[in-house]
């Protein structure tokens, strides 16, 4: 994935100058690579839903890049390193990880974003954040194979876009099913 490797903006924070140690995923570097022209991103929004992600994680630096790309780029990195033959929403590669310290990739296709939101009452860009989200939840550990699994994702996936002031989707399963077993589990 070199293409990737060299985004077009870095933005990283440094610790305070009066010697306090930096807030947990200040030291989190969030290159983000815009390698499409369908859909104006913003770039603040990528950066703090990844912040968000690590900010509740065992991690508090590191270096996430993220390339905003389109269906046949998706495709062409899913077939490549996957061997899936298809398009999808996001790719998430962990290339190293020493915690606290974690660095990884995260591919995100806007056409995938579009086509998805169209169904939906929310826009293409806040479908991309979602993919965004989901894949820095996939760096920092949750997997969605089972049930659990899913719905643990889907909980931490709402938490992350209502901080950020996105409104979830009337009508979208994907967080029903957390809210159903959410609301059935017991207080340990």
């Amino acid at each position: 994935m070199n293409e990737f490797q060299s985004p077009s903006e870095t933005a990283s924070e440094h610790p305070d100058s009066d010697g306090e140690p930096p807030e947990p995923g200040s030291e989190l570097q969030i290159p983000i690579a815009n390698e499409q022209a369908s859909l104006t991103i913003d770039q603040a929004q990528l950066e703090a839903a990844v912040r968000l992600v690590f900010r509740d994680s065992a991690y508090n630096s590191g270096l996430v890049s993220i390339a905003v790309v389109d269906d046949p780029t998706i495709h062409q990195i899913n077939r490549q390193y996957l061997d899936h033959d298809y398009p999808t929403d996001v790719l998430s590669f962990v290339l190293q990880d020493n915690e606290p310290r974690l660095e990884g990739e995260l591919v995100v296709s806007t056409d995938t974003a579009a086509s998805e939101s169209a169904n939906l009452s929310w826009s293409a860009h806040d479908e991309l954040i979602l993919y965004v989200v989901h894949g820095a939840l996939h760096l920092v550990g949750y997997l969605d194979k089972t049930p659990d699994e899913a719905a643990a994702m889907h909980a931490a996936e709402a938490k992350v876009l209502t901080e950020l002031g996105i409104t979830l989707p009337d009508g979208d399963n994907r967080w029903s099913a957390s809210e159903e077993n959410r609301a059935g589990e017991s207080n340990e």
